[in-house]
């Protein structure tokens, strides 16, 4: 047995363990057709992240630059949006807002930004209040570096914990043998900062000299999907594989996921990375994909509105162009279903405030999930 073929034999035999499934690596098909689907934002072309406002508006933001609030289907480009390096997976990125918005006003965005020496751009998270269809008291939180021309894994989702801590994910930027395993350097990391900025005191690598004192878990690829959990009171995340090896991870303070010294995935190009799936003070992800999906945007279902639906995870496929439904025993996946077969590349899942989910599709703009009565 070749090396290679070794390790594809590990992979399919610990996701069957992993998934408690006979077939693993098979999305299943719909158990029920219960629900259509409505497009409600169209003409966006990359929608990345999208908030939804008090008032029953929406904003959205196209990965080419755009702030866009939608107000009853009219669209409205928000003047004073930052600047953004757009190139490759970079470009205008996340939306959250404050848990105390209505109070104060803050929506935070994450972006990729040439700000800095060096040529290129890096992820940068900034906080605005929006007056009128403007952004106003514009004050940037956090700028990775050094930046870089390489056009690849920015992350970068934005989540807030239940104690007010604003968690961010910026990937490893190409650069898989220096950022991730290094926590005196950018990339590869989740992060944890305060509202306005500033580090919490109890940050894992505060005290620790040269280190990023932001970095709160470490050892990450390309994080896109983060949402807290909201019954474990956990933040979890998901990060792309290489070809293979996709992760669902719980974020623990301080923890190492691995990246690149353990995978189940292997290069691109077929060849392995690595011979490890496993090391010591190494976290293990709760579930991983094999093929790869391609994850982006993950959502918790609470709603009242799909009922068959309420303690599952929602994730985007980006490399199979569907949005996927994961059942959940505690911490284990025991069902994947595939939702929206071919809608296109899902880049983001929301539930509103309404109860209802909204999906944003590259190159369709944002669908709604209506169930059917």
């Amino acid at each position: 047995m070749t090396f290679k073929n070794a390790i594809a034999a590990v992979v399919i035999m610990i996701t069957a363990s992993a998934c408690g499934q006979n077939k693993p690596n098979e999305v299943n098909l719909p158990k029920e057709d219960l629900f259509t689907v409505e497009t409600v934002v169209e003409g966006i072309n990359n929608p990345w992240g999208m908030v939804f406002l008090p008032d029953g508006s929406m904003l959205v933001s196209d990965k080419e630059g755009a702030l866009i609030k939608v107000t009853h289907g009219v669209k409205t480009v928000i003047e004073n949006a930052p600047k953004v390096y757009v190139r490759g997976q970079g470009g205008l990125l996340d939306l959250e807002l404050d848990p105390n918005y209505e109070q104060n006003g803050w929506i935070y965005i994450s972006y990729a930004s040439e700000e800095g020496e060096e040529k290129g751009g890096h992820t940068a998270i900034m906080r605005a209040k929006l007056k009128g269809n403007s952004l106003v008291e514009n004050k940037l939180l956090y700028k990775a570096g050094p930046n870089t021309t390489k056009g690849q894994h920015f992350g970068s989702r934005l989540e807030f914990d239940q104690k007010g801590y604003l968690y961010f994910t910026i990937g490893e930027r190409g650069a898989r043998d220096v950022n991730p395993q290094d926590i005196k350097r950018d990339g590869g990391k989740i992060y944890r900062i305060n509202a306005d900025g500033s580090i919490p005191s109890d940050n894992p690598f505060v005290g620790v000299s040269g280190a990023k004192t932001a970095i709160y878990t470490y050892g990450n690829r390309n994080p896109q999907g983060l949402i807290y959990h909201p019954i474990r009171k956990e933040m979890w995340a998901h990060e792309h594989g290489p070809r293979g090896g996709d992760e669902l991870n719980i974020v623990k303070k301080g923890a190492n996921y691995g990246w690149p010294v353990i995978t189940y995935g292997i290069n691109y190009s077929g060849t392995p990375i690595t011979d490890k799936t496993s090391m010591p003070n190494m976290e293990q992800p709760i579930h991983f994909w094999v093929p790869s999906i391609a994850p982006s945007g993950m959502a918790y279902v609470t709603s009242d509105k799909y009922p068959s639906w309420k303690g599952n995870l929602l994730v985007g496929s980006l490399s199979f162009q569907y949005l996927e439904r994961l059942e959940l025993e505690g911490t284990k996946v025991v069902y994947r279903e595939k939702l929206l077969a071919d809608i296109g590349r899902v880049r983001c899942v929301r539930q509103a405030p309404d109860g209802f989910i909204y999906a944003a599709v590259e190159g369709k703009g944002i669908v709604k999930l209506v169930p059917k009565k």
